[in-house]
């Protein structure tokens, strides 16, 4: 029987690669993206979740929880704004999150099936962000702690969770972000002396998703080339 995977945020960088490396004749993947729903509407989840569903024969066996947005709010923006631009990220990145881990988890406990949640966090879980990014650095904070609280509550149903910290990966995301900063400073903070590939963090998912021991359900898994360490 194949094994059946939901992936989101997969239209490209991390995400895309996650798909490919999930991808094999003994498994059947849903990869969305962007194009599939707009995650910062609170409707979208659970209706993306259903779709895939119906897209899976009636089953997801793993979820990989990709998605997210990074988006400057600076401090002295309008209230409004800054509030809106909070919120808005704290939806795509965390809140969309949450609702789609939680239909997984009451799907594995209906069918007492088990299964495998991967969710992509990042480095400024632990080590925070530019003061531009207090919401993306709290939303990754927020998913690591909910993953870290999957792990401990749903193991005894055969429930797995893992978090995966990527610093930063060569994605159009971290390029725009390297030439507005001055790569070459952030790259003297990265003792390996490059950011991730998107393959390297991929690789990571997929060892987590598909052959990760149980025991290690609740683990966070750090690639940011040692530029932190915990």
């Amino acid at each position: 029987m194949p094994t059946h995977i939901l992936i989101t945020g997969a239209s490209r960088g991390i995400g895309a690669a996650i798909a490919k490396a999930l991808s094999a004749d003994t498994r059947k993947v849903v990869a969305l993206s962007s194009a599939d729903g707009d995650l910062s509407d609170p409707a979208t989840p659970d209706l993306l979740w259903q779709a895939s569903l119906d897209r899976l024969d009636g089953r997801i066996d793993i979820i990989v929880n990709n998605a997210g947005v990074f988006e400057a709010n600076p401090i002295d923006a309008d209230d409004a704004d800054w509030l809106a631009s909070w919120n808005r990220t704290m939806q795509v990145n965390l809140t969309a999150g949450a609702q789609l881990c939680r239909r997984a988890v009451l799907h594995w406990q209906a069918r007492r099936s088990g299964g495998r949640i991967v969710n992509i966090a990042s480095r400024a879980a632990y080590r925070g962000d530019s003061p531009a990014h207090w919401h993306y650095a709290a939303s990754k904070a927020g998913m690591v702690a909910m993953t870290k609280t999957i792990a401990r509550a749903y193991a005894k149903d055969g429930i797995l969770a893992f978090a995966i910290c990527p610093g930063f990966t060569m994605t159009g995301m971290a390029e725009e972000y390297l030439e507005s900063r001055g790569g070459d400073k952030l790259l003297a903070d990265i003792p390996l002396g490059r950011v991730a590939a998107p393959d390297e963090v991929a690789e990571a998912a997929r060892w987590c998703a598909m052959e990760a021991p149980a025991s290690m359900t609740g683990a966070v898994l750090d690639i940011n080339g040692a530029s932190y360490v915990r």
